[in-house]
């Protein structure tokens, strides 16, 4: 791992999107010095015993995290699955506010995906009930299915374009009568005409540089949330490689979250939060 990096300004500057997530996304990732997002993805079947034996122990795991490692983290993740699987809105909920009440801004990952009176509920649910600042959608059905998520006008809105998964290259790896593949096409909609309100980003794993490097060639300047790193293996330089330094936010969960293992270790969570983002700055001093 790299250590000691003397730290540098990131070659970060304000974002095309002008809504008040990505102004506060931005404005953070210079304060910190930091492209990380660190992911809050609790299993409880890994949550040690230590922590399992309180009240609410997906949220004291979340906090115990959130508390080293707020000052290294742009924003933080939270997969809604890992919450409602075990009946624990509430603590997603808990959490959440835990978090926004320190200033960082919360992505909430559900990958909605449905159309018409149904997606106006999810946008309803991501953004009223949970409170999250940004979500995750999934564009498979179309614009009008996006538009209530949009139309969150200072919410963002990540849409995923080159997932990170082997089995992703089934469906968005298609090439189409134009030529393009699919999640070319994906990229290039969400570029011309899903960013109406300025509150798009994009969803591309970090596991494919080279289509990686082809999104960001169609969007330019767009925010890509870019998961993949840590438990999945995918190389942080080549994924700063093809991105680029700025409007781009780096996800990792377990490799962080985890970092004990069974000896759950705050230390050790601190750690290896505070090796991937000098990763991160290697990387980019590197390439500039």
């Amino acid at each position: 791992m790299i250590r000691n990096i003397k730290k540098r300004e990131l070659a970060i500057s304000q974002p095309a999107e002008k809504n008040l997530f990505f102004k506060q996304l931005a404005l953070r990732q210079k304060e910190l010095n930091s492209l990380l997002c660190v992911g809050l993805d609790p299993d409880i079947k890994r949550i040690p015993a230590s922590v399992l034996i309180k009240s609410e122990p997906i949220f004291a795991f979340n906090k115990a995290i959130v508390d080293v490692t707020s000052d290294l983290t742009a924003c933080y993740k939270l997969q809604i699955a890992h919450y409602s699987s075990e009946a624990a809105e509430d603590q997603l909920e808990k959490t959440i506010e835990y978090i926004k009440n320190k200033n960082i801004p919360v992505i909430l990952d559900a990958k909605r995906g449905d159309i018409g009176s149904t997606a106006e509920r999810y946008a309803r649910e991501l953004f009223e009930r949970f409170g999250a600042d940004a979500a995750t959608v999934n564009p498979f059905l179309g614009g009008d299915s996006l538009k209530p998520y949009l139309d969150y006008k200072d919410k963002g809105v990540f849409v995923l374009c080159r997932t990170s998964n082997a089995g992703g290259q089934d469906v968005q790896g298609l090439v189409l009568e134009s030529g393009q593949r699919v999640f070319e096409k994906i990229a290039e909609k969400i570029s011309e005409d899903w960013n109406y309100n300025d509150n798009v980003g994009l969803v591309v794993g970090a596991t494919y540089p080279k289509d990686l490097a082809r999104v960001r060639e169609i969007v330019g300047a767009l925010t890509i949330l870019i998961p993949g790193v840590g438990a999945q293996g995918a190389d942080i330089g080549s994924a700063i490689g093809a991105a680029g330094g700025e409007g781009v936010l780096i996800s990792s969960s377990r490799a962080i979250i985890y970092a004990g293992e069974d000896n759950f270790s705050e230390d050790a969570i601190r750690k290896s939060a505070i090796e991937t983002r000098d990763q991160i700055r290697f990387h980019i001093e590197k390439a500039n």
